[in-house]
């Protein structure tokens, strides 16, 4: 035995209103939550006139992200 409720005129079943909500629910938790499709950007060219300061900077940009990381826990 169902029970019935009128909604927009006609008769709708207590099962169908459980399917919708429920597949609402999780329909909008998986689009919440599958991430972005978007590829991240790729950092700027260095433009450095040697070798020597190409790494120096690279050396400095990875010190600088790893105090940030670790600030940020």
């Amino acid at each position: 035995m169902v029970q019935y409720y009128a909604i927009a005129g006609r008769q709708v079943g207590s099962h169908h209103l459980a399917l919708g909500i429920l597949s609402s629910l999780f329909g909008g938790v998986y689009l919440a939550t599958r991430g972005s499709s978007q590829p991240k950007p790729a950092a700027p060219p260095i433009k450095a006139e040697s070798k020597d300061e190409e790494t120096f900077i690279q050396d400095f940009l990875k010190q600088v992200n790893g105090e940030d990381k670790k600030a940020g826990h």
